[in-house]
């Protein structure tokens, strides 16, 4: 199992913020385990939350506004990644 962004930053939010939690995942040799579902997770909910927004939201048209279709899925992208690492990550 790889540990991706979301997992690295949970490792860091344990380490610094709950370190009961992260001293408990090491000792019971669950928190690579741990980290890997969490980035699993919020790659899965990031996905499906940004489809959702993209639903509400459409972008412009790639082909006539390139500059402005990149930047509105950078700020869907942006916001679906802000609502799961508040709910997923930083619990």
């Amino acid at each position: 199992m790889s540990i991706g962004k979301y997992g690295l930053m949970r490792k860091t939010f344990l380490r610094t913020e709950r370190k009961g939690t992260y001293a408990h995942l090491m000792l019971s040799e669950q928190l690579h385990t741990h980290l890997a579902e969490i980035d699993r997770t919020a790659r899965k909910q990031i996905e499906q939350t940004l489809a959702q927004l993209l639903e509400q939201h459409p972008a412009p048209d790639k082909a006539t506004d390139p500059l402005g279709w990149t930047g509105h899925l950078n700020n869907l992208k942006q916001q679906a990644e802000e609502l799961i690492l508040t709910d997923l990550v930083y619990r």
